[in-house]
């Protein structure tokens, strides 16, 4: 069975930046186990999540998650900024994910079209 959500290329995109994280995190010292690393998961989780439970919304509260998902997307940018910052990963690794600015966009775009 396949759910409508799982359609969406927002909600692809988003499980593809999930896959991404999680190898870059592996990067990640241990010692941040508990930290940065748990945090990194579940931001870009919470992006995909945001975005499936907001589908079955109405258009007005479907914005809304949206919203919250575009957050989710911007904190796991920062936290990869702080791990450059921390050295566990490089600026180069950064930019190797390549689906952070697609999703960002397509999210706005389909915050837009829901207006």
């Amino acid at each position: 069975m396949e759910f409508n959500f799982e359609k969406l290329e927002v909600w692809q995109l988003a499980m593809d930046l999930i896959d991404e994280i999680y190898e870059i995190t592996k990067k990640y010292p241990d010692d941040e186990k508990f930290g940065l690393t748990s945090q990194a998961k579940r931001s870009v989780s919470s992006i995909a999540l945001n975005i499936a439970e907001g589908s079955i919304r109405g258009k007005k509260e479907f914005i809304q998650f949206i919203r919250i998902a575009l957050g989710s997307l911007v904190e796991t940018v920062t936290n990869l900024k702080i791990a450059i910052r921390r050295s566990y990963i490089t600026q180069d690794d950064f930019e190797n994910i390549k689906t952070i600015e697609p999703l960002y966009f397509k999210l706005i775009k389909l915050s837009k079209s829901l207006k």
